[in-house]
């Protein structure tokens, strides 16, 4: 029962993971698969428990490197002992930190406090920051060649930050870095598909922009599979529930959390599209926060194509319906100020 469960798990995962070609999705031959090891930066919280989990469940990781400040051990002992292929070590401490990174390829980062009840993303910025330059101070010493996974909170601000000190440290290449935005496009999956009455597993919506609030922007005119019967006040409403997915889920867990198991869940398949592209798969693409020319800003989410490199291409936002148009022009100013926030933060710092 155990075997069919974590066979289901791991398939779920990559049935949902990139849009790949059919052929790619459902199986893998892992005595093929090149040696990858992931890190993941932040093991033992509400996010890294359940993503060290999902990326133990995958087949393409060989090595799972899990690091926290505290608890890592115990965490790496217990998903150690599921039969997947994944060799697991726990580093606890920073004088750990360095071992934990050597030699990894993907470097997942949901380190970080999560948001609490009237908590905004901004509220989270002066902890998270200090955290998110530490971390990246690591990687640009121990695996600078590494693709790193940004999920820490605010994204809009740290991605920026992980930027200049990459740069800093002369490592910087725009490729390899991501913001981490698929719970956006996991949510509007989730809410379109139950509006529109389709089967869910065959939905697909863009999310460009950033990742808070009004900076998240899904593009439900591009959805497929298209749906007609969606007025135009639901859409406004889709796309507001899509922004607020984040404040529903505090709410819900009225001051115990925020989402956690849904973020792991979405970490995971980016992380999965990650490893897809760096080992030749062809047509992963996947929406992430990246520095970009799509706009005037110099960071953007859209639809990246991935591949050995980290970024083959950013892709452009496509066709607009007047309400996204709008939607764009609105964003722009809050994204513009969260990106410069976080610059500022780096070189002052």
């Amino acid at each position: 029962m155990k075997t069919a469960i974590l066979r289901s798990a791991g398939a779920a995962l990559r049935r949902n993971a990139a849009p790949s070609r059919p052929s790619h999705r459902s199986h893998y031959s892992t005595a093929s698969e090149p040696e990858r090891k992931v890190a993941i930066l932040g093991a033992a919280g509400g996010i890294g428990q359940p993503l060290a989990l999902l990326m133990k469940l995958n087949p393409l990781v060989s090595s799972l490197s899990l690091y926290d400040i505290a608890n890592t051990p115990g965490v790496a002992a217990d998903v150690s002992h599921i039969n997947s292929r994944a060799q697991v070590e726990g580093y606890a401490g920073e004088e750990q930190l360095g071992k934990a990174l050597e030699g990894s390829d993907v470097v997942i980062i949901p380190a970080g406090v999560p948001r609490k009840p009237g908590m905004t993303r901004d509220d989270l910025f002066n902890i998270n920051a200090g955290i998110v330059k530490s971390l990246c101070t690591a990687i640009a010493k121990y695996c600078p060649s590494a693709l790193v996974n940004m999920i820490s909170n605010p994204v809009n601000s740290t991605l920026p930050i992980a930027a200049e000190v990459f740069k800093k440290a002369g490592t910087y290449d725009e490729k390899k870095l991501f913001g981490v935005t698929t719970l956006d496009v996991v949510r509007a999956k989730t809410f379109y598909a139950g509006k529109a009455e389709v089967p869910v597993a065959e939905v697909n919506v863009p999310v460009v922009g950033g990742h808070a609030g009004i900076t998240i922007l899904p593009l439900f005119s591009q959805a497929t599979p298209k749906s007609n019967n969606l007025a135009d006040e639901e859409i406004k409403a889709l796309t507001k529930r899509t922004q607020d997915g984040g404040t529903e889920v505090v709410e819900a867990k009225a001051g115990k959390g925020s989402a956690t198991l849904s973020m792991a869940y979405a970490g995971a398949i980016f992380a999965d599209a990650c490893l897809k592209g760096l080992n030749g798969v062809p047509d992963i693409v996947e929406c992430s926060f990246v520095q970009s020319s799509v706009t005037e800003l110099p960071f953007f989410a859209s639809k990246v194509r991935l591949g050995k490199n980290g970024v083959e291409e950013v892709l452009g936002l496509g066709p607009l319906s007047d309400y996204e148009q709008q939607g764009l022009e609105s964003l722009k100013p809050e994204l513009k100020a969260s990106i410069e926030k976080g610059i500022k933060f780096a070189n002052q710092n």
